[in-house]
């Protein structure tokens, strides 16, 4: 790990700290960034375009903020960490709140079940946090080794914090609070992911020799408190991750079953999902549907029989247009 210098601290400061002379024009050009990114991000979702999301990614400047917290803990630098952590809260807070008044002007709920950028955040899993502890180390060593800070992008797309903040606001505003908290934990995932990894690569490259020895009475509790959040996102990680395995390792079992049970009267399962608990088996065919009391006793046969099933039956109707001769 490369050890850094006076100098290195300065750029570090520089980039992360508001302090000093332009502390306005800083606070201007975050501001201004943040909600035009939250714009962007909330279009996208609203769209379901991921190319649009990744560009309000790269706009986003949360990163800034949350990586001067770490910088100020590992200095002992109290007011930064104070100034760092306020930025974070209320840049939250603005970017929920401009996706809600956005949700506001859309026609349609943006919901989970109808938009695939909304689908993909609202049930974080632990593989979200190990993608978030590689890309934080990633980030907070491209701060601290100027020759790699080209990274940087790449870093702001993959660590992904404004986003799921606007699909907090979109999902309240759609009236599903419950996706709205799978979003927010994404969110705090990754800014926990951040907090911890950068706290260590900054440790390991000497960073805290240039604060105060005084300072050490912040480290001490601010990294207790960071270790803390890390255990709380970890906890719901880990049962959302073994639900979703459970989820998944149903839906394919009861796949097989139905799958047996439609064939022999030409009806065709065309999917199995998992919404609101039950797992919904979706089936379109001609003529008369398969009987589903048969079904129910295949389930049963498999020890599937404890398993909430619903059955989406549809007709499929084919109709010729014959050339009537009429043009």
């Amino acid at each position: 790990m490369v050890t850094v210098t006076h100098d290195d601290i300065a750029r570090m400061r520089g980039q992360l700290f508001v302090e000093g002379g332009d502390a306005r024009a800083r606070l201007t050009r975050f501001w201004m960034l943040l909600v035009l990114s939250a714009i962007i991000a909330t279009a996208g979702v609203v769209a379901d375009s991921t190319a649009t999301v990744i560009g309000a990614m790269i706009v986003a400047p949360l990163m800034t903020p949350i990586l001067g917290i770490v910088l100020g803990v590992v200095l002992g630098d109290r007011a930064n960490v104070a100034r760092s952590v306020a930025l974070v809260v209320a840049g939250a807070l603005a970017v929920v709140a401009v996706a809600w008044l956005i949700g506001r002007i859309v026609t349609v709920p943006v919901v989970e079940l109808s938009n695939s950028q909304v689908a993909g955040r609202v049930h974080p899993r632990l593989i979200d946090l190990l993608a978030a502890l590689a890309t934080g180390v990633v980030g907070s060593f491209a701060l601290v080794r100027r020759d790699i800070s080209d990274t940087l992008p790449g870093v702001a797309i993959a660590i992904s914090l404004v986003p799921p903040l606007a699909v907090v606001g979109l999902t309240l505003e759609s009236g599903e609070p419950a996706q709205a908290r799978g979003a927010l934990l994404l969110f705090v995932t990754n800014v926990a992911a951040i907090l911890a990894t950068g706290v260590i690569v900054m440790a390991l490259s000497g960073v805290h020799r240039f604060g105060p020895e005084e300072g050490t009475l912040l480290r001490s509790p601010a990294i207790a408190l960071m270790a803390a959040l890390f255990v709380l996102v970890f906890l719901p990680l880990a049962a959302t991750t073994r639900i979703i395995a459970l989820d998944t390792r149903n839906e394919q079992r009861i796949r097989d079953v139905a799958d047996s049970w439609a064939a022999g009267s030409g009806w065709e399962v065309v999917q199995v999902t998992t919404q609101q608990g039950s797992v919904v088996v979706r089936a379109i065919g001609p003529g008369d549907p398969p009987d589903t009391r048969e079904l129910r006793r295949a389930l049963r046969d498999a020890d599937l029989a404890d398993v909430p099933v619903r059955v989406d039956l549809v007709p499929e109707l084919r109709v010729d247009l014959a050339d009537d001769g009429g043009g």
